[in-house]
This record gives C-alpha cells, structure tokens and sequence, in this order.
C-alpha cells in the first residue's frame, strides 16, 4: 500500500536541478529526505509496517527559500494494522517534528504537511 506525504522546508533554496530526478543536486537531497523521513515514519504506528519512502519530486515554493518536497512512501497491509490513519500519522510526525517546524537542520512550513492528501 502507498501514501504520499508533502511539506515544505523553508531553508533549502529550490534550485532548477532539483527538478531533474537523474542530477546529482536531485539524487543527494532525496537521499537526505530519505534519512530524516525513514526513522521517523519507522518510530509511528505504521512503523512496523513501513517499507520506506521514495522522493517524487520537488517543487518550487511560495518564498525564495522554500522548496516543497513530494514523496510516495509504502507499507505493508496487515491484519494488524487495523486501517491506514492518515490523521494518526500526521499526528505523529507533526509531534515528532516539533509541531511541523523542524526536520533535522531543515526548518518546515507549520502549515506544509500533507498525509496522502
């Protein structure tokens, strides 16, 4: 199963190469979203379930500053695991990021996280 999972950081400059999933800039900072994303969606509800997350893309933001992030993560359905609650996961991960403002050195747009919304 897949959701996505949108933010925005607003200190990372969007730059035209990270619209370009084969250019060193795209490929280094999907891994760094990768790093910061995994664990914690490992330490949620789902974490057991969890697989990992793919970077789709990243997109331009509202501000000089901002650049949007675009990933599609999965995990495996079970009988366990009652449904997918996107809301508890965005709980989770707004809770784990301080109220959606940090993500590692990464500060976040508070009004940026999207749980396959």
């Amino acid at each position: 199963e897949h959701f996505t999972l949108n933010f925005t950081i607003t200190n990372l400059m969007f730059t035209r190469d990270l619209e370009t999933p084969n250019s060193a800039r795209f490929r280094s900072a999907e891994r760094i979203m990768r790093h910061y994303i995994d664990p914690l969606l490992q330490r949620s509800s789902i974490g057991p379930y969890f697989s990992g997350c793919k970077v789709t893309g990243f997109r331009a933001g509202r501000h000089r500053d901002d650049t949007g992030v675009d990933a599609i993560c999965s995990y495996q359905d079970s009988a366990s695991l009652a449904r997918f609650d996107r809301e508890q996961v965005y709980q989770e991960l707004s809770t784990m990021t301080e109220g959606v403002t940090k993500l590692g050195h990464y500060s976040l747009d508070q009004n940026s996280l999207y749980v396959n919304g």
